[in-house]
């Protein structure tokens, strides 16, 4: 497939294939605290050496979200932001944003907007993919053609408890990549990340052609540098970020995220 085909998330994973180095994915929370806040950090996570975001829509009821990004989406919500506000932020930094945004959101804001309206209005902002964590495989596997036509990857998780067959169908059906969650259960940090995961990274990449993001429970520069050992082709960064950036002094905020980010991006190359 030539570039031209290839996704902005594709295009950016054979860049990185190329260069041998490991996709750095940070996570925030859209809104939190504010949306000009996070306008202001992803520019900065851009600037530090971040290949990918993967921002996170704020929603009442996330299910496959530990505590700190459950905050952090209350405090979004708390701010008023919504999927539109969320949107729009993301339309404005067109042309000074050009590493590829994922958004993840849950099933049921996007089955209230419509899933081709959704895929729409995502690909009109500038989003090149979308995570939905709580979306059975057989709607994502109506979901992956609609946003396709809008030039977004629908990006598909795989757990530790996935059965095996059913793992082989979700990597086939995965977009710009398939997300190995670490473990099992909610998103967190962990000192430790399930050493099965190595088995799983190369149980996929056998199954698969698309390459895998480790997350869920990354917290360091030493777990990326794990991820890395095991053969996989990117590590999302959430709980800690949120966490460090929750914890930053006003103002402080994006050049933070961006110090963590660039002890992140050491540990990848």
């Amino acid at each position: 497939m030539s570039s031209q085909m290839l996704s902005p998330i594709a295009q950016r994973f054979e860049q990185l294939k190329q260069e041998k180095r490991l996709a750095l994915m940070p996570f925030l929370m859209a809104g939190d605290p504010d949306l000009a806040t996070t306008s202001e950090v992803l520019l900065s996570l851009q600037n530090s050496g971040a290949d990918m975001v993967e921002l996170g829509m704020p929603y009442s009821d996330p299910l496959a979200d530990g505590p700190v990004i459950q905050a952090a989406a209350a405090r979004a919500l708390a701010a008023g932001t919504t999927p539109g506000k969320v949107l729009e932020m993301l339309t404005s930094l067109k042309g000074q944003l050009n590493i590829p945004v994922i958004l993840f959101t849950y099933s049921n804001p996007l089955l209230n907007v419509g899933m081709e309206a959704f895929c729409e209005r995502a690909a009109a902002a500038g989003a090149a993919g979308l995570v939905v964590p709580d979306l059975p495989l057989e709607e994502a596997e109506r979901l992956s053609p609609l946003a396709e036509q809008q030039g977004l990857d629908l990006i598909l998780l795989v757990a530790p408890t996935t059965p095996a067959d059913r793992m082989v169908r979700i990597g086939q059906r995965s977009r710009g990549f398939t997300y190995l969650v670490s473990v099992t259960g909610v998103t967190g940090e962990r000192a430790q990340i399930e050493t099965r995961v190595e088995g799983l990274v190369q149980e996929l990449k056998q199954s698969s052609a698309v390459p895998v993001a480790v997350g869920f429970g990354i917290s360091g520069a030493d777990q990326v540098r794990q991820v890395r050992s095991w053969g996989a082709d990117g590590a999302i960064v959430g709980s800690a970020l949120v966490k460090r950036m929750a914890a930053a002094s006003d103002g402080q905020i994006a050049e933070e995220a961006g110090r963590f980010c660039r002890e992140l991006r050491n540990a990848a190359d």
